[in-house]
């Protein structure tokens, strides 16, 4: 082997090194977002959780085991597995059935950010004043959009700021106006930010599939980056915002999601569908 090829398999091989790390660090993240989903699960649905409200609980883990499992797929097509190999049907068939599964379940997870969204337009001003003459109406004291507090004898004094509180009387939430305000933006910003992932992935599987008929031009290449351009920028735009607004996880989850299907756009467009099949796994 040249010193050139030497060099090569060794930028390639700390690639994907980088990559995988990017996807172990999502994995990371899911469950993170599991803990965060069952903790704020126990508060608002402590009667218990219906299976019908359960996309609504954990919409974001849902979400997040989706779009992994998508990353994995995208990964295999344009990566991993050869051209040849990806001809073949049983194997064809096996990945387009697990992504339209996916994308099902990412669709259900949209519609768990917009139920939840809906729910943080149910809060209405409350009379109450003084948490602690209410302990016995069990209610639940919002931090944040996925964050909250039991109102007990040692807290309630300190829950309250002397703000006007709003109450959610279905779930027994409860909350100030300022926190009110800044957890539906953050809720807005979830629906926003799902949404586009959605376009971005639909744009990709265009993208995939006019490459692979060979079909594709620089014209409809240049059209589809400046809406992905457009896409990223908007997905951006909301990181911002969590970091701004003090919520890190989903600040560092949005920067590696964004990385993550950076990789995946080198892999498709300028080398997955022109490298020669010898280079990867063969049948």
């Amino acid at each position: 082997m040249t010193t050139e090829g030497s060099a090569s398999a060794g930028l390639s091989t700390k690639f994907k090194i980088f990559k995988y790390s990017i996807f172990a660090l999502l994995g990371f993240n899911a469950v993170q977002y599991f803990l965060q989903d069952y903790a704020a699960s126990q508060h608002v649905f402590s009667a218990g959780l219906p299976w019908a409200q359960a996309v609504e609980a954990y919409a974001v883990t849902i979400d997040t085991l989706a779009w992994i499992t998508l990353l994995i797929m995208f990964d295999l097509e344009t990566s991993v597995l050869s051209r040849k190999l990806l001809q073949k049907s049983e194997i064809r068939w096996c990945i387009r059935g697990i992504k339209v599964l996916c994308y099902g379940l990412v669709i259900y997870a949209l519609y768990g950010y917009l139920i939840r969204l809906s729910g943080m337009q149910t809060f209405e001003p409350s009379e109450i004043l003084d948490l602690c003459a209410y302990l016995s109406d069990d209610l639940v004291f919002m931090n944040s959009l996925d964050l909250f507090s039991s109102i007990d004898a040692q807290n309630c004094a300190s829950l309250v700021s002397g703000e006007q509180l709003y109450r959610d009387s279905e779930t027994n939430r409860i909350t100030d106006i300022h926190t009110l305000l800044m957890s539906q933006n953050l809720a807005r910003t979830d629906v926003v930010n799902a949404s586009t992932w959605v376009l971005i992935v639909l744009i990709l599987e265009f993208d995939v599939w006019m490459k692979s008929r060979g079909e594709s031009t620089k014209q409809l290449a240049f059209v589809l980056n400046a809406f992905k351009g457009a896409l990223y920028s908007l997905l951006l735009g909301c990181a911002i915002f969590w970091g701004l607004s003090g919520v890190f996880l989903d600040f560092w989850d949005a920067f590696l999601w964004i990385l993550a299907f950076a990789f995946i756009e080198l892999n498709i467009f300028d080398k997955a569908f022109k490298r020669d099949d010898t280079a990867h796994i063969n049948d």
